[in-house]
């Protein structure tokens, strides 16, 4: 099986790369410094002709470009799949928003597809509330979270990119959902800080959304691995 995988060497795509080779899988990356040199925001990408297509590159900004500059140069492709966010279509934040116009461009590529929508990563939350605790009195937002562990998302993504196109499956969550005060807690108890914390109420559309928990996934399939086990192996 021919399958390239964009974004190979980031944070997600360099499980998911070892894991399809360990199938026999004839795996290619594609960024700007994998097997494939090229910068999806560009449009600087050659035709891509492969069984699969995992499409893991992601930024700050532009991954609607992104996305629709890849699907240009989508040649035999028989899957692609792409993962995207929880809250894609509740949660008014601009980052959000792009993941859904990938999701929906996508649908109208008319190549089988199949959209995995994932919670934060463990390694994502940590930048987070890393950053939050380097100040003296450390600002807790008001809103619940449900960390996964960028392992668990991989072998989903591998299962699913081995499988056949199935649309949009069910959201990947981590095993237990967290206040983001707790979140702060462990990280502080685990590496021995003492800071004073004080909750802090997100402004706006976006604010209001994640108080209303449209961040969550009530009933999707949960990861194996928890944020207190994440942080003990450190990482």
């Amino acid at each position: 099986m021919r399958i390239i995988v964009t974004g190979g060497t980031g944070t997600l795509g360099k499980h998911v790369v070892a894991l399809l080779r360990e199938t026999g899988a004839e795996v290619t990356t594609l960024s700007r410094h994998g097997d494939i040199a090229c910068d999806l925001l560009a449009g600087d990408v050659p035709r891509i002709d492969a069984d699969v297509v995992v499409h893991l590159a992601g930024g700050q900004k532009g991954d609607d470009v992104a996305t629709r500059n890849l699907l240009a140069a989508c040649g035999d492709v028989r899957h692609l799949v792409f993962v995207s966010v929880i809250g894609a279509d509740t949660v008014p934040l601009a980052w959000l928003r792009t993941k859904l116009a990938c999701e929906e461009a996508i649908a109208a590529s008319g190549i089988p597809f199949t959209v995995l929508r994932a919670a934060q990563f463990h390694d994502l939350t940590l930048t987070v509330v890393r950053g939050l605790a380097k100040l003296p009195v450390v600002p807790v937002p008001g809103m619940r979270l449900q960390p996964v562990d960028v392992r668990d998302v991989a072998l989903r993504l591998v299962e699913l990119a081995l499988g056949q196109p199935a649309g949009r499956v069910a959201d990947l969550a981590g095993p237990a959902d967290y206040d983001m005060r707790e979140l702060v807690r462990d990280y502080l108890t685990t590496t021995g800080k003492r800071r004073l914390t004080v909750g802090l109420r997100l402004p706006g559309k976006a604010g209001k959304a994640y108080r209303a928990g449209r961040n969550l996934t009530p009933d999707g399939v949960r990861g194996t691995r928890t944020w207190e086990e994440f942080l003990a192996a450190g990482r």
